[in-house]
Parts: structure tokens; C-alpha cells; sequence
């Protein structure tokens, strides 16, 4: 027989990938200065992304254990799947961010070495960066939001119903 396991795996994410927007969004660099904030959003981001992925899985696992609205599952995957992969993005520039002082040493290609640099400085890009972390915290609301309607219905969330009618979902 088979569990539904994806609710043990999206919890986590979710809340750790909200803190790091959070961190990323709100200027706690300024107010706390002596705190290594870098160290602290890479370790959110890191740990939130591989457990996105981890609920990603899951959750198609889910998909054909239950069988919920059939447009509710889909915009819900839809916005995991977006969040995840925003989220991913910027992972992706913090790890070339970190690995560049050893990919410098190790690649011969002036090439490839001047595309990862472009990617970095793209990824890492504080109004980039911020604003993927916006676009981030919206989706993995949203798709946190359809996970709840699926679960518990429209009666959890007072605000289920608008965001239910604006996505064309009826329920």
C-alpha cells in the first residue's frame, strides 16, 4: 500500500524558503549588522530548495494517490513548481558565487569561465536577487494556499475564496 508522504516534506521548505525571502526582502543587514547574513540566507536557501525538490517529488506521488479538483491540483503544482525553480535560481548564483575563487583556478576555458561570471553577477544582482525572492515568497504562498484549500477546504483560509475566483478555480 501506499502513504501520502508529501505533507511530512512541504512543510519545511515552505517555512524556511519564507524566512529567507523574508531575510532577502526586509533590510536586516542595516539593523543588525553584526550578523553574518549571508551565511544565514545561503543556509535557508540551500536547505529550502533541496527540500522543495524532496516536496516536488512527493507531491507528484500525491497526485495520483488522491484525486482532488483537478484544476486546483494544477495551479497548486504550478506555482510549487515555479517557486521551487525561483528559488532554485537563486541558489544557483549563490553557489557560483562561492565555488568562482575555485572554478577560477581549475577551468581553462576563458570561455565558459566569462558565462559563469555573466550568470553570477546576474543571479547575485541585489535587485534581481530581491526581486526573485518576491516573486518566490508570492508562488510559494500561493501554491502553500492551494495545498490548504485541497486539505482543509475554503473554510482555513479567509482569503482562499478571492484568490480561488481570481484564478478561475471554482471549488
Amino acid at each position: 500500500m501506499l502513504y501520502n508522504i508529501h505533507p511530512i516534506f512541504v512543510h519545511f521548505p515552505i517555512a524556511l524558503l519564507l524566512v529567507y525571502s523574508f531575510v532577502k526582502i526586509i533590510p536586516f543587514q542595516k539593523w543588525f549588522p553584526s550578523v553574518a547574513w549571508k551565511h544565514i540566507e545561503r543556509a535557508l536557501l540551500l536547505f529550502g530548495v533541496l527540500g522543495a525538490f524532496a516536496a516536488l517529488s512527493t507531491g507528484e506521488i500525491a497526485e495520483h494517490l488522491s484525486r482532488p479538483n483537478r484544476d486546483l491540483v494544477e495551479a497548486h503544482s504550478l506555482f510549487a513548481t515555479t517557486a521551487t525553480w525561483l528559488y532554485g535560481a537563486l541558489l544557483a548564483g549563490e553557489i557560483l558565487a562561492v565555488a568562482m575563487p575555485w572554478i577560477v583556478q581549475k577551468l581553462k576555458s576563458p570561455k565558459i569561465l566569462k558565462a559563469l561570471v555573466f550568470i553570477k553577477d546576474l543571479l547575485t544582482h541585489p535587485i534581481l536577487s530581491t526581486t526573485l525572492a518576491v516573486l518566490g515568497l508570492i508562488t510559494i504562498s500561493l501554491a502553500g494556499l492551494l495545498g490548504g484549500v485541497m486539505v482543509y477546504g475554503t473554510s482555513a483560509d479567509p482569503v482562499a475564496g478571492t484568490v480561488l475566483k481570481l484564478l478561475g478555480i471554482s471549488f
